[in-house]
């Protein structure tokens, strides 16, 4: 019996449904397992980030936003790629041009090709680089 490998599994985290439903279906059109978060808080308290091997949080989360998510799952996971999304560019602003806890960062709306190029390159190459805006 061949042993089939194991799926590449993304998770998301958003606090809206319809981005979620979205992302869901785009990701798992490339043949990525994806895992669906409302909020930070859900992600953490799940247990899966050991098993995950690609974040894309919004910025924009109640509670934990997902700038601090990315820096409690880098303290936890230091080469897991984290791509971050967000329809307020103005919360960039506070951003560190380079983090070593994110890999790129999408302003809302964004080219569906571009997202799956960008998680296909973080998991060819998952060190952290210099954020693309």
């Amino acid at each position: 019996m061949t042993q089939q490998p194991c799926p590449v599994v993304i998770a998301i985290v958003d606090d809206d449904h319809r981005i979620l439903r979205s992302l869901e279906d785009l990701l798992e059109s490339a043949n990525y397992a994806v895992r669906l978060f409302s909020s930070a808080a859900a992600l953490l308290e799940s247990g899966c980030v050991a098993e995950v091997d690609c974040l894309i949080s919004d910025i924009d989360l109640p509670v934990i936003d997902g700038v601090e998510l990315s820096r409690v799952v880098h303290a936890e996971r230091p080469a897991l790629p984290i791509i971050l999304i967000t329809g307020r560019p103005e919360l960039l602003k506070g951003l560190p041009p380079t983090s070593p806890s994110h890999y790129r960062v999408f302003k809302k709306p964004f080219d569906g090709q571009e997202l799956l190029t960008a998680v296909s390159e973080a998991l060819q190459n998952p060190r952290p680089r210099e954020p693309k805006l």
